[in-house]
């Protein structure tokens, strides 16, 4: 299954709508999709320049080392020389921190995932399932 543009919308849309309910910070989401290409992306007002960077590099690590962003973060607290010598293959782009999720389909395969930043880590995560999950798909933090 492919993750499509109609599928990486309804992310953001859910995404979105979680962030509103909840009353977090504004946000900024990418979604990527197969081979780690931006599908979508959208920041809302009032976020900084390099907010859409940083949710890139939240879904971008989780995507290319195959587990959500919050195992990465566990895995730096412990193995800090891996992260850094990942963040060097990844040219600098990896963020490892909560709120990069994979996204996978009803079979475990791996189909994409989404940054999401703006608020605490844990905020941005819980945006990120709430519009994985919405569009069908499952979610799938590393934790």
């Amino acid at each position: 299954m492919e993750l499509t543009l109609a599928n990486a919308k309804v992310i953001i849309e859910h995404a979105l709508a979680e962030q509103q309910k909840q009353g977090f910070k504004p946000m900024a989401i990418v979604v990527l999709g197969s081979g780690g290409g931006i599908r979508a992306s959208e920041s809302q007002d009032g976020t900084s320049l390099l907010r859409p960077k940083i949710a890139h590099g939240k879904a971008y690590g989780a995507y290319n080392l195959g587990i959500g962003s919050r195992a990465l973060f566990e895995r730096a607290k412990v193995e800090p020389f891996f992260i850094q010598a990942m963040n060097s293959l990844c040219d600098g782009a990896l963020v490892p921190v909560p709120g990069g999720v994979l996204i996978r389909d009803k079979e475990g395969n791996l189909i994409g995932a989404v940054g999401i930043t703006g608020d605490i880590s844990d905020n941005d995560e819980t945006c990120a399932v709430a519009g994985i999950e919405a569009a069908g798909f499952v979610a799938d933090t590393g934790g």
